[in-house]
């Protein structure tokens, strides 16, 4: 077994680790904590069942994105289904035999490829070229979106420039996945890939990527306008609201 081999297949442990572990401390923290004000951005649903409908619209069509900035919107809907179609293609590394629905998506994996560098550039560009945007940014802003670009431009160069063995590539992710390491080829683009995979899955829990699970946990959105039918009362001032109804 070659150095590369073990490098890369405990680089790709300890990233998933951190990643898993991360993300599932976060999510703890997310649901502990108190939310007891009602705070949702009107105008809001008056149902539980009609706060859930709009978590979903967040989470699938970018509903308040859409409403604030349709260009914004455009470019990131873009990235993001097309970053959703990227994953689920690479399902075929993953799963031996492959499903059939995975190989009917395979074409369309491979522009929606593309269509994610699209999409990041036009979200990059935003950071760089609106002025209040640019005044928020920090490095770590840049770094995420460079890194997010490293990672799909290097699987289109594997796919039309610089080619690689994809047939071991899949058996070494099964070797990771079943304990029976197989040999990584040493092909620089693909070294690069999966570094950048292995960096973004280590950043994740601790990034602004930290959106995907929060969306869910976000009071200003999963909260019904309730707030007269549910109105919250604190400790203290329990006392003194039965001395005024008395």
């Amino acid at each position: 077994m070659s150095f590369l081999t073990i490098l890369y297949a405990f680089l790709l442990y300890l990233s998933a680790g951190v990643l898993v572990i991360g993300l599932a401390l976060k999510i703890r923290q997310y649901a502990v904590t108190p939310a007891p004000l009602k705070i949702p951005t009107t105008p809001a649903p008056l149902t539980p069942a009609g706060a859930a409908m709009r978590v979903a619209r967040e989470v699938v069509f970018f509903e308040s994105l859409f409403k604030s900035n349709k260009w914004i919107w455009l470019f990131g809907a873009l990235f993001h289904a097309a970053l959703a179609l990227v994953l689920l293609r690479h399902l075929r590394y993953f799963v031996e035999p492959v499903w059939g629905w995975v190989v009917l998506i395979q074409p369309f994996g491979v522009y929606a490829g593309f269509a994610m560098v699209i999409g990041l550039a036009g979200l990059w560009a935003r950071r760089l070229l609106v002025e209040r945007i640019r005044y928020i940014t920090g490095i770590s802003d840049h770094l995420m979106i460079l890194l997010l670009l490293t990672l799909a431009s290097s699987g289109l160069l594997m796919k039309y420039v610089a080619r690689t063995d994809i047939v071991a590539v899949k058996a070494f992710i099964l070797g990771l996945i079943y304990f029976d390491w197989r040999p990584l080829p040493a092909d620089p683009v693909l070294l690069i890939h999966l570094l950048a995979v292995a960096l973004l899955m280590a950043v994740f829990p601790f990034s602004k990527l930290l959106h995907v699970p929060g969306v869910f946990f976000s009071p200003t959105r999963n909260q019904a306008d309730d707030a007269r039918e549910k109105r919250h009362l604190a400790k203290w001032a329990a006392p003194l609201d039965s001395q005024r109804d008395a």
